[in-house]
């Protein structure tokens, strides 16, 4: 049960979009589309998951003194393999992400994970950490950017969802659009779920 609140945690609890506010300059900057907004989700969770299990795994090992350089070369070998995997199946993506994904190394979600929970918990426990604080991130960014391309476009991932009357309320695809969806939304979170329910 407890290892089951690892993964649940993330998702609403401790959601770091919506309840810890971190990781919030991707978040904007890339959330204009649906399809973007997914893809840096996955992208961030595959070196979530990833860096968590390597960090985990190697804990006993790393002197107190290099941990957070160690923690930084781990996330960015995984970031390199994401950066290049991205280049090569999906290079339309990769362009609109652009230097976004490098970085990834520097998210605060990516590190504070490393640092607060992989170095200090089990394999298992930090996989389903990552797992579901990287589900919790691709959540809260796709909903956010499939808000932004519906109103700022009138489509979601690229097809068109509204009739060609429809005007596009343009200031959702330029970053003050993402901090209004996010505030909204963040109320609205906050109205359902209070925090000491949740």
């Amino acid at each position: 049960m407890a290892k089951l609140s690892h993964f649940t945690d993330g998702l609403l609890k401790q959601n770091v979009v919506f309840r810890l506010l971190i990781g919030l300059c991707p978040t904007l900057a890339v959330s204009t589309t649906a399809r973007d907004a997914f893809g840096m989700g996955l992208a961030a969770t595959f070196v979530l998951v990833s860096s968590n299990f390597c960090i985990s795994g190697v804990r006993k090992l790393v002197p107190p003194q290099v941990r957070i350089p160690i923690f930084i070369v781990i996330i960015s070998t995984f970031v390199t393999i994401t950066d290049y995997f991205m280049n090569a199946y999906a290079p339309a993506l990769h362009r609109s992400l652009g230097l976004f994904i490098p970085l990834i190394v520097v998210n605060c979600m990516i590190l504070g994970r490393a640092e607060a929970f992989a170095s200090k918990n089990e394999l298992l426990s930090s996989i389903l950490d990552g797992l579901g604080t990287g589900l919790g991130y691709i959540g809260a960014i796709g909903v956010i950017g499939s808000i932004r391309e519906i109103l700022g476009n009138g489509t979601l991932f690229g097809y068109h969802l509204l009739p060609g009357s429809f005007s596009p309320a343009i200031i959702m695809i330029l970053p003050p659009g993402g901090f209004v969806v996010i505030g909204f939304l963040i109320a609205l979170l906050n109205r359902i779920y209070p925090k000491e329910i949740c």
